[in-house]
């Protein structure tokens, strides 16, 4: 598969033939490869690139999916959606899409390659609860790390709630990777709790999760820059879950992080 065709089963919401890992040779270095030049494309066709997400950042779900690193894709604008708590979503155009809660870091400059958590958290303006509505074009779920990069890092869309300055949740690195790490969520579905995460499961913190994938940025070839104003998905606090059109999903996380609701079209 080529990125064009790449392309057009992301457009289509329809299933790839073949898993990419199948012949033995392609690599996360392909995948990577083959997913700047899909990006490329949706570029080249008039999208915006708004931020990163971050996917199997959480330790506790490699074993389930067989996946036992973080992986990183591309944010877009016609992907991106903005709340104040509550929000409404399609699940039209998304393939097997699952749900995961999320925090979302808005970056308010570039951090420096070789930046420490006290520099990162320097250049993060905002931080919001999110949901993100991953996919697969392979079927039932089943794939390898170099399948999910190339199929834009699992990325479908993004809600991102209630925004606050991060400087309302602590006044330095230390303390924002602890009052994350010490956070829990509870995931529910049309008011039934479906499962509980907790904010140390995302390689101990989101802040540390953001720096690991500042490293990998740096070191991947021909890579984009994170730049001011991008967003930044961190990487769900439970396992994904599927989703269908007319339910109502609710992310509560303890306090002081917003809880955010959405309803499936």
């Amino acid at each position: 598969m080529t990125p064009q065709t790449l392309l057009q089963h992301y457009d289509s919401a329809a299933l790839w033939p073949a898993a990419l890992s199948a012949d033995p040779g392609y690599n996360l270095a392909a995948a990577y490869h083959d997913a700047l030049a899909l990006r490329s494309l949706r570029l080249a066709r008039g999208e915006k690139a708004r931020g990163f997400k971050l996917g199997f950042t959480n330790r506790s779900i490699w074993p389930i999916y067989g996946v036992y690193a973080p992986i990183w894709g591309t944010v877009y604008a016609s992907t991106l959606q903005w709340c104040e708590g509550e929000g409404r979503l399609s699940v039209s155009g998304l393939c097997q899409p699952r749900i995961e809660p999320e925090i979302v870091f808005g970056m308010r400059h570039t951090p420096a390659p070789g930046a420490n958590l006290e520099d990162l958290f320097d250049a993060i303006e905002w931080l919001a609860p999110g949901f993100e509505m991953v996919q697969t074009h392979l079927p039932n779920w089943k794939f390898k790390a170099p399948d999910a990069v190339a199929d834009g890092g699992l990325h479908g869309r993004l809600v991102v709630g209630q925004r606050l300055a991060v400087h309302s949740f602590a006044a330095n690195a230390a303390q924002l990777v602890q009052c994350l790490a010490s956070s829990s969520v509870r995931l529910v579905c049309d008011g039934q709790q479906q499962l509980q995460g907790q904010g140390s499961l995302v390689l101990d913190s989101p802040l540390q999760a953001l720096h690991h994938f500042m490293t990998e940025l740096h070191t991947c070839p021909d890579a984009p820059s994170l730049l001011p104003g991008d967003v930044v998905t961190t990487g769900t606090w439970t396992d994904a879950l599927p989703v269908q059109a007319g339910q109502t999903w609710r992310a509560e996380f303890d306090a002081p992080i917003p809880w955010l609701q959405l309803h499936l079209d």
